[in-house]
Order: C-alpha cells, then sequence, then structure tokens
C-alpha cells in the first residue's frame, strides 16, 4: 500500500511540471523558409555573355518572378522569417537575385541585394490619416439625416421638386 501511494505522490509533484512544460512548448519560436532556395555554387555558375534564358532556367529553375515592363529580369527570391506564438512572422534573412538579360535573351549580369530591401514601416494606431475633418462615430452614423430630399438634391416631386429642369423640362 506505501509503494502505491509513494507513487501517486511522485505523479502529484511530477504532473503540475509536466502540464507548465506542455504549455511553455506553445510559446517556442517558429522558424520558416519562404520562395526560394539559395545554393551558391549554382548562383556562381550562372555568367554574363555566357548564359541565356534557357540555361539559367535549367540551373536555377524558373523565376519567382520576372519584369513585365522595360529590361528584361528575372528575380529569385528567398525569405527566413520566424514567429512567436500568437504574433506575426517577422523575417529574419532575405536574399533578391536579379538575372538581367539583353534583347536577345543572354545573360548581362547578376545581381544580389539583402534585408535592406525589406520595407519596415508601423501604422499609427490602426488609423489611416486622411484630408478633412474629423468625426465622431455618431456623426458618422447621423451624417446623411437631413441632406437626403434636399432642395436641389433630387428630392420627393421629381428633379429639383417641382421645379423645371436646367433645360425647362
Amino acid at each position: 500500500m506505501r509503494a502505491v501511494s509513494g507513487k501517486l505522490a511522485k505523479i502529484g509533484v511530477l504532473a503540475p511540471l509536466a502540464l507548465a512544460a506542455m504549455g511553455l512548448g506553445g510559446c517556442t519560436t517558429v522558424r520558416d523558409h519562404r520562395g526560394f532556395f539559395v545554393d551558391t555554387a549554382l548562383v556562381d555558375s550562372v555568367l554574363p555573355g555566357v548564359d541565356n534564358k534557357m540555361s539559367v532556367e535549367r540551373t536555377l529553375g524558373r523565376p519567382t518572378l520576372a519584369s513585365q515592363f522595360g529590361d528584361q529580369d528575372w528575380y529569385y527570391i528567398a525569405t527566413d522569417t520566424k514567429q512567436l506564438a500568437f504574433r506575426r512572422p517577422q523575417p529574419t534573412a532575405q536574399t533578391i537575385l536579379r538575372v538581367r538579360f539583353d534583347a536577345k535573351g543572354n545573360v548581362l549580369g547578376v545581381d544580389r541585394a539583402g534585408m535592406e530591401k525589406v520595407a519596415r514601416f508601423n501604422p499609427d494606431k490602426d488609423l489611416t490619416p486622411t484630408l478633412g475633418r474629423k468625426r465622431t462615430f455618431l456623426e458618422d452614423l447621423f451624417g446623411n439625416i437631413g441632406t437626403v430630399g434636399a432642395a436641389g438634391m433630387g428630392g420627393a416631386g421629381g428633379a429639383g421638386g417641382g421645379r423645371p429642369g436646367p433645360n425647362g423640362s
């Protein structure tokens, strides 16, 4: 009987610890990779004046996006993010690889960019600044009362409240 009660006492001590460990497990950081997987050996093998669009596609794969206007550029984008529980993902590393082509489809150059191209901004208290005056919730709700059907605004009685319109009809 004592052996059973001793085991129950140990379980009674370990159960809260196990629950706490499972609860803290939900607070771990989630790391994710999005987009192109950068292989430096393959990227370095793309040479200006030697490669063309077909050989670049065979080497690096299809681009993440291609320019629609102007110069013929292909973009390969890779982003690493981390996310704490219940928060938005934050970028930790980014690589933008741009392959420039001439009019014949031959490689002109390969450019790289990193985290300096990530735009960071903080909205101001979830408000969008607008021009004009600030209105309260009640002014927004009841602001149109009395303006609908006012004289000259196309209210009851036809165009202009029974008066002839601009063309005399």
